[in-house]
């Protein structure tokens, strides 16, 4: 039976079906008109997420039924323009749940003239076919680490959300954390591109600075260089040595040379060092592409300490896919490179055997200076996805992954599958 009063928390994720049971995508946020006048908010739609990522704007009017598990819709024709908030609009999910706000019940004492925030948001169906905000979910506070007890109020007891008071800083972010857990930092990325500048920023300054740093380094330059400049100066150095080292040297040589030499001042010698490394090759060279930190071992190493090395969750597959074999020391730029070891030959060797003994060396080594296109090319001879930089002594200096090179030769805006087009009309 198709409900007329549900949960905006419960929607998000349910698939969208045409009229013919085709799938067109998933619920992502609800889209809802918040009043100075304080008359109730009415729902305006859906944003959907197609399969390409791209979100879409589906009007409430569509919707034929909200069913467990599925929401269906009237038509399969739906205009597949990038959703573009509107002036008035809130996103129930990314931006009014988690809001302060206080309760004036007579039947919840406990709650008035404090601040509790924003679990849900309940929406039902009125005669007229519109749906309209009528019940508002409220977390009070947590009291000896028990978990905070939720009540359900009208909306007319509820004061503080109005858009200028949502807009304020210091919003919780407790419901956006627990939708991004279990999910590639890649994907946290995009999410955090749809979310409003204040959102984005909130939700920054409560991630760690190791999860941080893993979606910074897939957002595009702009926007982290734009999202660095919120954050306080020790974070962002913090977050700067949480950070890959190539990927922190890409970020700072894209800020002013004062503002980058204060960061890396700020850091931990250890971190900051590599980092200006980096910062002396061109950034479209092997040495500005290279990561200092590739999987290095001495000859005596074993098989299987090798693979054991390899194993590191930590690790890009590109990186994990060849360890390079160098005289101590192994920190880099290292003792004599001596060659390197396919993956692949690992896997066929006694684990006893040691990796001396079964070395690859008729690959020719990247110099430093070596231009992006001869990279490149280098990749494509060799069917390689990682290959060992090397200096004129001999030293290996770090490796360049494929994905460090993908990501200097895709279009700048490469990360932005949708068009910049206004969203259509119903």
């Amino acid at each position: 039976m198709a409900a007329t009063r549900v949960y905006v928390a419960r929607l998000a994720g349910l698939v969208v079906l045409g009229p013919d049971g085709e799938s067109i995508g998933r619920i992502r946020d609800v889209v809802v008109a918040i009043r100075y006048d304080r008359q109730q908010p009415r729902v305006h739609g859906l944003v959907v997420e197609l399969p390409t990522r791209r979100r879409i704007f589906v009007p409430i009017l569509r919707v034929t039924a909200i069913e467990p598990g599925m929401v269906t819709l009237n038509t399969g024709t739906v205009s597949l323009r990038r959703f573009t908030q509107r002036p008035g609009e809130m996103l129930a999910l990314a931006q009014i749940v988690d809001s302060a706000v206080r309760v004036q019940d007579p039947d919840l004492p406990d709650l008035t003239g404090v601040d509790v925030h924003v679990a849900d948001l309940g929406i039902e169906q009125a005669r007229s076919r519109d749906w309209l905000v009528s019940r508002v979910a409220v977390r009070g506070h947590r009291r000896l680490g028990r978990r905070r007890a939720v009540h359900v109020v009208d909306w007319t007891r509820v004061s503080g959300l109005t858009p200028y008071e949502i807009d304020r800083r210091g919003q919780d972010v407790t419901q956006l954390l627990e939708q991004f857990e279990g999910m590639r930092a890649a994907d946290v990325a995009h999410l955090l591109r749809e979310l409003p500048e204040k959102r984005r920023v909130e939700v920054a300054v409560a991630l760690d600075d190791e999860r941080l740093a893993d979606v910074v380094q897939e957002l595009p330059d702009d926007e982290q260089v734009e999202l660095l400049s919120h954050l306080e100066t020790r974070r962002a150095a913090d977050l700067l040595e949480a950070m890959d080292p190539d990927d922190a040297a890409d970020l700072l040589g894209e800020l002013p040379e004062g503002e980058a030499e204060s960061l890396l001042a700020l850091m931990d010698p250890q971190e900051s060092e590599p980092v200006r490394r980096l910062l002396e090759h061109s950034p479209y060279s092997a040495g500005g592409l290279m990561t200092p930190k590739p999987v290095i071992l001495t000859p005596s190493t074993t098989v299987a300490e090798a693979l054991a090395r390899v194993r590191n969750p930590d690790l890009t597959p590109a990186l994990a896919s060849m360890v390079f074999v160098v005289r101590p020391p192994t920190a880099t730029p290292t003792g004599r490179y001596l060659g390197s070891v396919h993956i692949q030959q690992l896997l066929r060797e006694p684990p006893a055997h040691l990796v001396g003994g079964i070395l690859d060396t008729d690959l020719s080594p990247l110099h430093p200076e070596l231009p992006l296109a001869a990279v490149t090319r280098y990749f494509a001879t060799y069917n390689l996805v990682c290959g060992p930089v090397v200096d004129e002594e001999n030293h290996l200096l770090g490796a360049v992954s494929v994905d460090d090179v993908l990501d200097h030769l895709l279009p700048e805006d490469w990360r932005d599958q949708e068009t910049n087009d206004e969203r259509g009309g119903a």
